[in-house]
């Protein structure tokens, strides 16, 4: 079996999306936002489904991008194309920031902003226990089971460690790794087929 063949065999798995589950992007989606992203969906269900791009960091940082809050050393990342003028966030904080969305045993979406301001003020909060995203990624219904189907995608359990604690840089490829021997070729594929 050739290696195109090999990829192709393996391109689906059993696990189904979820709030909590996270999206690997099949290492030749050649797109600008998703190409070798990982994105973790804080819902989906029948209305459709949405989360933020894990791994993309932007060049500036929290304050550089967000005015009116205290000084917060942390940086920016890119959640995905929709909403772009609006700021997201996953935290561990969820039993102190009201309004959360609890997405995984300990690990949250968005909160009462005024109550992460007075948390950023106190020193309540720290860069490690939060991530800010510009915009999100969202799918209508059944947008992302048709992307399922045509292989797009492979879906993986979260955990608030593979999150919070793998650097954005490297988290596409640790967690292809992750994923078992036969996918961890995956990694080989060039980024641009067509640079080759």
């Amino acid at each position: 079996m050739n290696e195109l063949d090999k990829f192709l065999s393996i391109r689906t798995n059993n696990i189904k999306p979820a709030r909590g589950r996270i999206l690997l992007s099949e290492p030749l989606m050649g797109d600008y936002f998703f190409g070798r992203s990982v994105v973790l969906l804080a819902e989906h269900n029948e209305e459709g489904s949405f989360g933020a791009i894990l791994n993309k960091p932007v060049s500036a940082n929290f304050n550089d991008v967000v005015k009116g809050f205290p000084e917060f050393d942390a940086p920016m990342y890119l959640g995905g194309p929709v909403d772009t003028e609006n700021l997201f966030y996953i935290h561990t904080k969820g039993d102190q920031l009201g309004d959360s969305l609890e997405i995984i045993n300990g690990l949250y979406w968005g909160g009462d902003l005024e109550a992460l301001k007075e948390m950023m003020l106190l020193k309540a909060i720290s860069p490690e226990d939060i991530r800010f995203f510009i915009g999100y990624s969202g799918w209508t219904a059944n947008q992302l089971d048709s992307e399922l189907k045509k292989n797009s995608w492979i879906i993986a359990k979260a955990t608030k460690e593979y999150v919070m604690d793998i650097k954005p840089v490297t988290m596409w490829e640790t967690l292809v790794n992750k994923m078992g021997e036969k996918y961890r070729y995956w990694k080989n594929f060039p980024i641009d087929p067509a640079a080759n």
